[in-house]
């Protein structure tokens, strides 16, 4: 391992502390409280996870597309139909964003449905579908009823009719939930993969697999897991060690993608001025998390070390940004 990284416990201890700050400020917000912080967060996750599936629409065009329905640039019609789908299905899936409480006993809810997987499925393949239609049976929402080519060498789905049983299982496990020796965000890397191994659908797997994914955390307090397209190799990697039995590293790759949402999106939102939120909840263009991390260490911006992290607050970032300003009129 290198030197300095972090190991795979760090990883997932810093992933429960994040969501711990989160839960300490009123945890995740239904959209209709907070549209603004899931604005943000599904202009993100409609980019980035088309992106990995090929579509060549930068974030600039995305935003255009869904904030004034213009069609900026000149790409494919089919790439600009497939982020409407998306877009469609992640304020869907943001829209179920209640945190359960999972210890009731009577009527306790299901964690994801079939329903729920062909509603999502739905909507991410209809636009595309509508113009470009496949050569089968298939509808958007439906199971596929088709064989498809092997995902990588080694690796076929089952075939078409396998799919229903397969699927009915993953929902069984998905619904009982992380063994007691294992932590929940490896958990959920696990049953990602599953997910992708079936491929129940003819087209639009991985799209509606991470917005499965990202179901199951809103459904558990948590926020997307935006899988930047920069770590679409590292992704892809994590999904084939998933494949082998070994969920660790893409469990550790969802675990940063969370923190990173909890710490861009929603602490800078919802922690008042006076609230101690990690450094990297308070940067910014002007400041950036190196640069007031530098600042605390040298006593120079007022802040306090838990563990291993250092937190602030709003206020006290202020101060030391009045602070440079006065220095550089002094100089």
């Amino acid at each position: 391992m290198p030197r300095g990284r972090p190991s795979r416990q760090q990883v997932f201890t810093a992933f429960d502390r994040s969501l711990n700050d989160l839960w300490a400020v009123g945890g995740v917000p239904h959209p209709v409280e907070a549209e603004g912080i899931w604005d943000g967060l599904w202009k993100e996750e409609t980019h980035h996870s088309t992106a990995i599936e090929g579509n060549t629409l930068v974030l600039r065009e995305v935003k255009a597309l869904l904030e004034q329905g213009r069609a900026v640039g000149n790409k494919e019609l089919r790439e600009y139909l497939e982020i409407e789908g998306y877009a469609d299905a992640a304020q869907w899936v943001y829209s179920q964003a209640i945190r359960r409480d999972w210890n009731a006993t009577d009527d306790a809810p299901e964690l994801v449905s079939l329903t729920e997987l062909r509603e999502i499925h739905k909507r991410v393949i209809e636009p595309v579908w509508r113009l470009f239609p496949p050569d089968s049976r298939e509808s958007p929402g439906s199971f596929r009823e088709c064989e498809i080519q092997p995902l990588r060498p080694g690796l076929t789905p089952p075939t078409w009719t396998d799919v229903m049983p397969q699927l009915t299982d993953w929902l069984d496990d998905v619904g009982r939930g992380p063994a007691p020796d294992q932590h929940f965000i490896e958990f959920l890397a696990k049953s990602h993969a599953a997910f992708e191994r079936i491929h129940p659908f003819r087209d639009g797997n991985g799209r509606v697999g991470r917005l499965v994914l990202n179901l199951i955390l809103v459904r558990h307090g948590a926020p997307p897991a935006i899988l930047n397209k920069r770590d679409r190799a590292k992704y892809l990697r994590g999904l084939a060690r998933a494949d082998a039995g070994e969920p660790g590293p893409l469990g550790e790759l969802l675990a940063r993608t969370v923190r990173h949402s909890v710490e861009r999106f929603l602490l800078p939102a919802l922690a008042g001025p006076q609230r101690l939120v990690p450094l990297s909840s308070l940067a910014d263009k002007d400041l950036s998390h190196l640069a007031l991390l530098s600042a605390a260490k040298r006593g120079r911006l007022r802040a306090t070390r838990f563990s291993d992290q250092w937190y602030s607050n709003q206020n006290w970032v202020a101060e030391y940004r009045d602070s440079r300003r006065q220095g550089r009129r002094a100089a």
